[in-house]
C-alpha cells in the first residue's frame, strides 16, 4: 500500500505540474497520499503556496477535485495496477500549523531572552556593587 501511495504521489505531482493549466491552481505540493485498504480511494493531502497572509487554498482544492477524474485516467495509463483508486484532494493544514508553532516558539524565545537578558544585567550590576574588600 505504501509503495502504491508513493507512486501515486510522484505521478500525480508530475501530472499537476505538466497537465493542469488552471490559473486558480497556484503552486501545489503533495505532502501525503493515503490509499484505503480496498484501494477504492486515495486521499491526497496538498499544500498551496500563497503570498498573502490570509491566503485561501479553497479554489485550488476545488480545481484539483474537479480534475480528479482526468488525473485518475492519466494514472491508469502509467500505473501497473488492476484498480486505480478515486482521488480526493484535501488541504494539508499540518504545514500551516507547524509554521505557526515555529513562529510562536521563536516569539517565546525572544521574549524569554529579553526578560532574562535584563535579569542577567541587573544581577551582574549588583555583584559589582559588592566588593570582597568590604
Amino acid at each position: 500500500m505504501q509503495r502504491l501511495a508513493d507512486q501515486i504521489q510522484r505521478e500525480v505531482a508530475g501530472l499537476i505540474r505538466s497537465e493542469l493549466k488552471d490559473p486558480r491552481l497556484g503552486m501545489v505540493t503533495i505532502s501525503a497520499v493515503k490509499v484505503s485498504k480496498d484501494m477504492g480511494y486515495a486521499e491526497i493531502y496538498v499544500t498551496v503556496l500563497g503570498k498573502e497572509l490570509d491566503f485561501d487554498p479553497t479554489p485550488s482544492i476545488a480545481v484539483l477535485n474537479k480534475a480528479s477524474g482526468f488525473l485518475r485516467g492519466a494514472l491508469g495509463k502509467s500505473l501497473q495496477v488492476r484498480m486505480i483508486p478515486r482521488l480526493r484532494f484535501h488541504y494539508d493544514e499540518v504545514v500551516v500549523r507547524g509554521n505557526r508553532m515555529a513562529e510562536l516558539i521563536q516569539h517565546a524565545i525572544a521574549s524569554d531572552e529579553l526578560a532574562h537578558g535584563n535579569d542577567d544585567v541587573a544581577s551582574h550590576d549588583e555583584s559589582e556593587d559588592i566588593s570582597p574588600e568590604a
